[in-house]
């Protein structure tokens, strides 16, 4: 007797039982992820499938579609056996044996002895224990995983219908409150408590997909976790469905929480019309200091420090910490629109199994950059002087980087194969985030809509026109170019206007006119005196105390550092024949006389003469120099009305009028 629960409506059903033809009716592809060996990280996995060809192939993503690098998930898996199980092979016979799938290339396995239209049971092991939200995680607290981890593809019958178990053995649930066992997934599924002498107390959760592209789609949680519901209405005032899962050691309000997460979602509505799901999951993994998103179709894996979640004592304007994390669940909660549903063209069927190169990631998690932090201050949930101070923030790590100035934003996204994830030393020099500098971006393209077309027209709508054209799609999909952005849009601005801002902004280097397009729309910039590149940077790097020393992080092209011959990872062990530490660096970051620095690099001990004033505002290294030196270390925002005057622009009134008709979204409907 098995006993079946919905978790897709959490309501019991009754009793059932299954016959061996209603087995049969079931898809031809079934994955069992079996976590009975949790305790050592490795999930069980067992693959059954009737072929359509000899000797078929079976191959693991490399890369999870929202995190562009070159994972190498195959990693993960060790040996690959399998057996042929057809009916008309009897036992002992020497095609019931069990052989090793021969692996043709770093992801791909053969399974030669297999004719077309056997049946296959395929088994291996997969090792999960990576935190992040790209790929699983096993233990005695949570079993945690991405399909593209731990489910082979069957090369050619990807499109076929999956079914899907996951079994948890009794083990799992011994020291914890069953009731309080949830899964956690985008995916409906049927919870099934197995009893019987070999599985007494085992629980088995089951899925079914359309197919492999969409099963991968649906990270699932299983672990104790809090939950709660919540609806959002539509334009149509049709309701869709939400749940907010958070596992981990916590002591979140979840009252707070709910009534945040409810005000952020119902505003994306308000403002979009209507979404592309039916239900949504936030899945929520709270942790020491780990940080991440990642977003899915109808669901989002977060991870984050739990300072970051609300106390008991929550303010009615939310924490920093706080923010940080409703920001996060803003950030890819507007994914479902802008990534999942409006993509880069090279997202559209794309092969993860090799790279997918677009310089359109600007557009997507640029715009995504600008738009969470925004609509934070649009719902209510915080007020705009918080707003203001979290663009402050974008605005000073893109004055910080010095190598905007040498790579563009859509070179950025193209690059992020080979660049994002693996920062080293160099790369603050040498290129940008298309992060950051995509929701810069952004900005200031809202504002020189808002402007040219007199508060008619901007970004939003740029976006909801997308959003629009992918609606009349059969699948309710749209994969757009560089071409398709000028074409959308040179509907709100004449496109000679729009060629120009990408030509000078988005292919090229030139400094964003950030501060006058600000001004203009009512916001006064300050410059902080006091946070000035001396302090945080002295002689242009970056150290950490070490007990030996100062450990050199980072050295900025053209500085002081650099032209003395300091490198990133030396030790400086003494500066004026004194010990080395930060407080005398930052003594000396502008003596008017030569200094004597000892340092190490590797084993090696050196003498360097460091010149910090000597005139080399007059005889720049290079070209970064001077682009550093025209703007400020660190700048602070405020609105028109809280400063005393904004200079150059004498007319108060007309200024807070710029950031009303900008800052108030939901009073701009242009259809």
């Amino acid at each position: 007797m098995t006993s079946f629960t919905n978790t897709a409506n959490n309501q019991p059903t009754s009793d059932v039982s299954i016959s061996h033809n209603d087995a049969k009716r079931l898809p031809l592809i079934s994955y069992r992820f079996d976590f009975a060996r949790f305790s050592e990280h490795l999930v069980d996995v067992s693959l059954t499938f009737t072929t359509t060809s000899a000797a078929p192939q079976l191959w693991l993503p490399a890369w999870i579609p929202g995190s562009y690098l070159m994972r190498e998930f195959a990693r993960n898996i060790t040996a690959v056996h399998y057996q042929i199980i057809d009916s008309q092979i009897k036992e002992g016979d020497e095609s019931s044996k069990t052989y090793r799938a021969q692996k043709i290339d770093k992801h791909t396995w053969q399974l030669p002895a297999v004719q077309a239209g056997q049946t296959v049971n395929v088994a291996y092991e997969v090792y999960c224990y990576d935190l992040s939200v790209r790929t699983a995680y096993v233990d005695q607290q949570r079993l945690y995983g991405n399909f593209t981890s731990l489910a082979l593809a069957i090369d050619g019958q990807e499109l076929e219908p999956v079914q899907v178990s996951l079994i948890v053995p009794a083990a799992f649930l011994l020291d914890k409150k069953e009731n309080n066992v949830l899964l956690a997934c985008g995916l409906a599924a049927t919870h099934l408590r197995v009893e019987g002498q070999d599985t007494d107390g085992q629980h088995s959760y089951q899925l079914q997909a359309d197919n492999y592209h969409e099963l991968i789609d649906y990270p699932f949680e299983i672990a104790e976790q809090q939950k709660f519901d919540f609806i959002i209405k539509d334009n149509q005032h049709e309701t869709l469905q939400h749940s907010f899962y958070l596992s981990g050691k916590h002591s979140a309000n979840m009252g707070r929480l709910q009534q945040d997460v409810t005000q952020i979602c119902q505003t994306y509505l308000d403002w979009l019309g209507d979404a592309p799901f039916n239900d949504y999951t936030f899945m929520t993994f709270a942790s020491g200091q780990d940080y991440g998103g990642l977003e899915h179709i109808n669901s989002t894996s977060l991870i984050t420090p739990r300072r970051d979640l609300p106390n008991m004592d929550e303010p009615k304007l939310p924490s920093t910490d706080y923010q940080r994390f409703l920001g996060l669940c803003s950030h890819e909660y507007f994914h479902s629109w802008w990534v999942k549903t409006v993509r880069p063209d090279v997202m559209i069927d794309v092969d993860l199994r090799r790279e997918a190169f677009t310089p359109l990631l600007w557009v997507f998690e640029g715009f995504t950059s600008y738009i969470d932090d925004f609509m934070l201050q649009a719902s209510g949930v915080i007020d705009k002087p918080s707003y203001l101070r979290l663009l402050a923030e974008q605005i000073n790590r893109y004055y910080q980087t010095p190598g905007r100035s040498n790579q563009s934003v859509a070179e950025s996204s193209f690059d992020a194969w080979i660049k994002l994830y693996r920062t080293d030393e160099n790369t603050g020099n040498a290129g940008i985030s298309y992060y950051n500098k995509g929701a810069l971006v952004a900005l200031c393209l809202d504002l020189i809509l808002l402007k040219n077309t007199d508060g008619r027209y901007r970004l939003f709508d740029v976006v909801k026109a997308f959003y629009t054209q992918a609606k009349q799609k059969d699948n309710k999909r749209i994969g757009i170019s560089s071409a398709d952005m000028g074409t959308v849009i040179g509907q709100f601005m004449p496109l000679a206007e729009w060629e120009d801002f990408e030509h000078r902004y988005v292919n090229g280097v030139e400094e964003l006119p950030i501060e006058t397009l600000l001004i203009e729309n009512g916001i006064k910039i300050q410059a902080n005196k006091k946070e000035v590149a001396d302090k945080h940077v002295p002689w242009g790097m970056r150290c950490s105390e070490t007990p030996v020393g100062l450990k050199v992080n980072r050295v900025m092209r053209g500085s002081v550092a650099a032209r003395a011959g300091i490198s990133a990872h030396d030790i400086i062990v003494a500066i004026d024949g004194i010990k080395a530490d930060s407080k005398q660096l930052a003594s000396l970051s502008n003596a008017k006389r030569p200094i004597e620095c000892y340092l190490f690099r590797r084993d090696e001990l050196m003498c360097v003469q460091v010149q910090p004033t000597k005139a080399h505002q007059k005889d720049s290294i290079d070209s970064n120099d001077a682009s550093e030196k025209s703007f400020p270390h660190k700048i602070g925002l405020c609105l028109a009305k809280e400063g005393k005057a904004l200079q150059g622009n004498g007319d108060e009134a007309q200024a807070e009028a710029g950031w009303e008709m900008w800052l108030n979204v939901m009073n701009h409907q242009s259809d």
